[in-house]
């Protein structure tokens, strides 16, 4: 496997710092021999100049090679493998209505449903000015109404792994045509047990393709399907693997669990930001913060996985136009959201992943922007935040942060003395002489005079329940009157019955 990389003279980052990594030089699209239709729509999407990992991954495609991509997350992946399939797949363009022409060549695999809908709009977006179909499919919704999108026909399948078997099964989707594969964020998909659906789904495609795997972090497990179903690929670098933007300011500040939410209103307030995205550990937890955030005056929403996806994509789109000031989410979209100019993210639980954690905060700091990490840790995390310094290879200082909340705290409120009657105004109190008084005379004697006598032991000195005089009398005796005799009963057996009478 070929590397390539262009991190070679970079240097160590402190935390905090916003100084930018050495960057290989500048490149142009307009130099990297794309056709004038998808130049047209990269200038229209505001881009002139290639991201390092576009310069160093579009050449390569072109060629025909297989690549895995390693950058951080936010630096343009869509861009580096979309762009040259979609100029490769222009041969293949036509406008007959007919679905045969138009069968499934490229096909691109994500994780979840937030990172596919976002990859088919980039897509879309970049292909506007060609003939070529792009169709997104991903679970949480109706299979009708992509049914009907995919037999109509597409050039460009964008899914995620779960739906998209579902398609294949019910004959909506054939890939015996796929020319080109691509892998988004496959330690993700690993992740979350994908790996055998990603195995059935490759089984389905033809053997001889051109495979690109891209991703923010590479594990070992990610190399070795890259053996597998990749041909000599190019691994193609322009971070160190697993490093965190240089644009992010990153902050650990250590708090206690109940001073979580007043943490993230001083730094909102102090640093004057507009809006934030808050990541925490459960769906449970992301609906509790999120009410929390939004009796507390903030403009919330939740998004996580037991929403719908309608819902979650209405809470994300709200959050783009400027709607909400705090999206609440769980790590289900710590991937795919493209939110431009985001200036904060916040961590309110550590990530039990390391990896999630350089997902988590490469929501800001997107293209070159600069971007604020926060994130807030108990005694508990002690353990993570050791994970997270040998993932990104940097030493972690953890800062003690000042609250001024005006509410009480809990420790405050045990230790302060309760107010007495001197303690309160003199216009709120009542004259002593005016407020009723309790009696504290003695309890009246009884009226029944047997209580009142002193006890006097009987004459024997034993207890009456003891006295052997309770004794069973003897035969011919007689017997108490509390005790009745017992009934005499005819024997079952032996007794004569009268005869019935006769008809």
């Amino acid at each position: 496997m070929t590397s390539i990389s262009s991190d070679a003279n970079l240097q160590p980052l402190q935390l905090g710092a916003t100084d930018v990594v050495a960057l290989p030089p500048i490149v142009e699209f307009s130099t990297l021999g794309l056709a004038p239709v998808l130049q047209k729509a990269v200038a229209e999407s505001g881009y002139t100049q290639c991201t390092p990992i576009q310069a160093k991954a579009i050449p390569i495609v072109l060629a025909g090679r297989d690549v895995m991509g390693a950058a951080q997350t936010g630096t343009g992946k869509t861009a580096a493998f979309s762009l040259p399939l979609l100029h490769k797949m222009l041969k293949h363009e036509n406008a007959s209505m007919s679905p045969a022409r138009h069968p499934v060549r490229a096909l691109v695999l994500a994780p979840t449903r937030e990172l596919a809908d976002q990859v088919a709009k980039n897509i879309k977006t970049y292909s506007k000015h060609t003939k070529l179909r792009a169709a997104v499919v991903f679970g949480g919704i109706d299979m009708k109404p992509q049914t009907l999108e995919l037999k109509a026909g597409v050039e460009v399948l964008i899914a995620t792994p779960g739906r998209l078997l579902d398609h294949i099964e019910a004959k909506n989707a054939v890939l015996n045509h796929v020319e080109y594969v691509v892998l988004d964020e496959a330690d993700r998909m690993l992740d979350i047990g994908f790996l055998p659906d990603l195995q059935r789904i490759l089984s389905y495609l033809p053997k001889q393709r051109q495979t690109l795997l891209f991703s923010a972090t590479f594990s070992t497990e990610i190399k070795k399907l890259a053996e597998s179903y990749l041909q000599d690929p190019i691994l193609v670098e322009v971070a160190r693997p697993n490093a965190t933007a240089s644009t992010v300011e990153q902050r650990f500040y250590s708090v206690s669990s109940d001073d979580k939410r007043a943490a993230i209103r001083k730094i909102l307030v102090e640093r004057e930001l507009k809006q934030a995205i808050v990541f925490v550990n459960s769906k449970l937890g992301c609906a509790r913060l999120a009410r929390s955030l939004e009796r507390e005056g903030l403009k919330t929403n939740a998004l996580h996985g037991d929403k719908s996806q309608d819902e979650r994509l209405k809470a994300l789109e709200a959050f783009k136009r400027g709607e909400v000031d705090v999206l609440v989410c769980t790590d289900v979209a710590a991937r795919g959201l493209d939110i431009a100019d985001l200036p904060a993210v916040f961590n309110f639980d550590v990530p039990f992943n390391a990896e999630d954690y350089v997902h988590r905060i490469g929501r800001t700091g997107r293209a070159g922007a600069s971007g604020l990490a926060v994130t807030l840790v108990t005694r508990d995390d002690t353990r993570l935040v050791s994970d997270i310094e040998k993932l990104i290879k940097k030493k972690i200082e953890i800062e003690p942060i000042e609250l001024d909340d005006a509410r009480p705290r809990v420790a405050e409120r045990a230790e302060r003395p309760r107010r007495s009657w001197d303690d309160a105004p003199a216009e709120s109190r009542e004259p002593r002489d005016a407020r009723p008084q309790r009696s504290h005379a003695p309890p009246r004697p009884s009226a029944d005079p047997f209580f009142d006598k002193p006890y006097e032991p009987s004459a024997t000195g034993e207890p009456a329940w003891e006295s052997k005089a309770a004794a069973v009398p003897a035969a011919g005796g007689r017997l108490s009157p509390n005790i009745k005799p017992k009934k005499k009963v005819a024997a079952l057996f032996g007794a004569k019955v009268a005869p019935p009478p006769q008809a």
